[in-house]
């Protein structure tokens, strides 16, 4: 007879945040939702900290550079997609890696051979205003010279106008000397008034460009999640069939941190995942694993040396596993147990070892509970596939704007590697829908929203840090009757849509 277990499997909608003592010094600036990534040691700190407890889901539709980028800026982080080909994953990588830098690697370098054409198909092609003319076009060239937009007139200059003829030449150029710190290169730029400052080597080698944008840009996101070059910090998901190929490239193009990708992650296939790295790359290559529902699964991929563990089977908005094979649990209750396991393997092993909650989201203080419930950060697919930095297309549905968003387990992805147990290379069968959500726009401004919601829910359970609220939160089951009373009831719900218009 198969184990029973007698506990039932409960969802976030199930629970309730009991209100705490909200002191005076208990403000929402004052709040703090930093948390770890990787495991530490105790009396140690994680080597990769999130800003805010966010990550976005592996998925075609939701995580690709351009999400990376601006979750990342925004103290977050994106687990890139693994179901595409090698190359095409590595690239994204390191487009999130060059975006911005302080210190940028120059994509778009001409020679002063070329013409204003090649300049202008180069712009278009790259949206780069700043041009690097080398010796020899590449980026890391001796610098001969520089163009921007100020340096010539569409529709007036010749397109056939050879480079050397228009550029700003090195004899006026402002640069600075490679070694130079960050706020030193950026004095030099306000002190010149200039835009870009090209860094050089002795030998008068293009290394770097610093831009006026950046400073500017960074003063307006105090949050950004950089490494210690200051880079972006960008995660990768990859599979257990093909990690010997994919991980070393994708170590290559700079990626901070990878994670299995898998629907159940209780497998000797994570095992020997994990193992290659470990063997490979020691401790200097992160990655974490998953996803499990109960503290067997934990301590497996705890013993195997995974960095974090992500909780959760079937919750996903467009996950049909439950329907399909019958397996899960609830998020709640899956989460509470890990949770558990985690807190005592930390008290044996001294290692502490961060869980994602991944799936289960439905509304914003579901993301509290599950912080009080143990988890260190939470991984969400639907939220970001509403915005537009996310890869999908947006659309016009019944007078409505929606995103298209299909699961990893759809006909569509076709990401049968997240799902093999092993055999023949291919999907048997779906555990994910192709669906729409409603179209939210731009991610900063929704993010600002539901980062104001958590900061006031701590408030009211009086915790300044998400290890605080995991300590002293209270948390009650609640009735299905009481769920009802919590929204809105009894009343004639005004139409302010029409009344605006």
């Amino acid at each position: 007879m198969a184990q029973i277990a007698n506990d039932i499997s409960r969802t976030f909608n199930e629970y309730l945040l009991i209100p705490g003592l909200t002191t005076k010094s208990c403000t929402p600036d004052k709040i703090s939702l930093k948390t770890p990534l990787t495991k530490f040691s105790k009396g140690s700190k994680s080597d990769l900290t999130l800003n805010i407890p966010f990550v976005s889901a592996i998925m075609q539709s939701v995580s690709d550079d351009k999400m990376a980028i601006a979750l990342a800026r925004n103290g977050g982080l994106s687990f890139i997609f693994g179901s595409q080909s090698i190359k095409d994953q590595a690239d994204m990588v390191r487009r999130v890696k060059k975006y911005k830098a302080g210190f940028v690697v120059s994509d778009a370098n001409l020679t002063p051979e070329h013409t204003l054409q090649d300049v202008i198909d180069l712009k278009l092609a790259n949206g780069f205003s700043t041009i690097g003319i080398t010796d020899d076009g590449s980026s890391n060239g001796v610098l001969l010279g520089l163009v921007t937009s100020r340096d010539y007139r569409p529709g007036v200059d010749s397109p056939e106008k050879k480079i050397k003829d228009f550029m700003t030449p090195f004899s006026k150029l402002i640069t600075g000397k490679y070694g130079i710190t960050l706020d030193e290169a950026n004095d030099i730029i306000w002190d010149n008034k200039i835009n870009a400052l090209p860094i050089i080597d002795k030998q008068q080698r293009l290394k770097y460009f610093v831009f006026r944008k950046d400073y500017e840009n960074h003063k307006n996101n105090p949050h950004e999640l950089l490494d210690t070059h200051k880079r972006l910090v960008v995660g990768a998901g990859i599979n257990t069939r093909d990690y010997l190929e994919r991980i070393p490239k994708l170590v290559e193009a700079g990626a901070d941190i990878l994670c299995i990708d898998s629907s159940d992650g209780f497998s000797e296939w994570q095992m020997e995942t994990i193992k290659f790295v470990r063997d490979n790359y020691g401790d200097k290559v992160k990655i974490g694993a998953g996803n499990v529902v109960d503290k067997e699964g934990f301590l497996y991929l705890a013993n195997a040396g995974a960095d974090f563990v992500k909780v959760g089977i079937g919750g996903g908005s467009i996950c049909i596993t439950r329907e399909q094979k019958g397996i899960g649990r609830g998020q709640a209750t899956a989460l509470i147990e890990v949770a558990q396991a985690r807190d005592e393997y930390f008290e044996k092993s001294g290692q502490y070892i961060p869980i994602c909650s991944d799936g289960g989201i439905v509304q914003d203080y579901h993301m509290v509970l599950a912080l009080a419930m143990g988890a260190d950060f939470i991984m969400m697919g639907r939220y970001f596939a509403r915005f537009d930095e996310s890869p999908t297309k947006k659309l016009m549905v019944g007078g409505t704007y929606v995103k298209e968003y299909w699961g990893e387990g759809s006909n569509r992805a076709r990401n049968w590697q997240r799902y093999d147990m092993g055999g023949v290379d291919s999907l048997k069968f779906e555990e994910g829908v192709d669906s729409y959500v409603p179209y939210a726009g731009k991610l900063r401004d929704n993010l600002d929203i539901t980062l104001g919601k958590i900061k006031s829910t701590m408030c009211s359970c009086g915790a300044l840090s998400i290890e605080e609220l995991k300590r002293i939160a209270k948390i009650t089951l609640v009735s299905s009757t009481s769920i009802i009373e919590g929204g809105a009831h009894d009343v004639i719900l005004k139409d302010t849509k029409s009344n605006s218009q």
